[in-house]
């Protein structure tokens, strides 16, 4: 099979994004963090916000990672496609193949930080839902 300059050139929507969902999340997180951050001499609860602030350091490292490998896929797939216009079908391949792989990656430690997501949210229903009933 004949790889043509186009096979590559097919993953930059797809990658640009990926990317640009991991920065928002990233900003996302960030924003909660300096905000948790903010209210920590407000609020009593201490141990909440400390297990908050685990969680959400988790996260932040996860979409690093995620961030780190699409851009990693994105200059396999510009290098690819350099080896391509150069005829370099072999290496082309072999590095097209290792783009895939890590976009792959990248994915699955997304999915890795939508579980933890939801985990966090979940705690954070069940301790609210703890206090209303308190309250009732």
């Amino acid at each position: 099979m004949e790889l043509t300059i186009q096979t590559p050139a097919l993953l930059f929507p797809a990658l640009s994004l990926l990317l640009l969902a991991y920065t928002n999340k990233f900003l996302a997180i960030a924003n909660l963090i300096r905000k948790l951050v903010s209210d920590f001499d407000e609020k009593q609860e201490h141990h909440l916000l400390l297990k908050q602030i685990h969680s959400l350091r988790r996260r932040l490292w996860l979409i690093r990672w995620m961030q780190v490998f699409g851009v990693a896929s994105i200059l396999l797939c510009v290098i690819t496609m350099f080896l391509i216009y150069e005829g370099l079908q072999i290496g082309a391949k072999i590095l097209f193949g290792f783009s895939l792989l890590l976009m792959m990656t990248s994915l699955v430690i997304t999915l890795m930080e939508i579980l933890l997501s939801a985990g966090a949210l979940r705690v954070l229903i069940r301790e609210f839902e703890d206090r209303v009933r308190a309250k009732s």
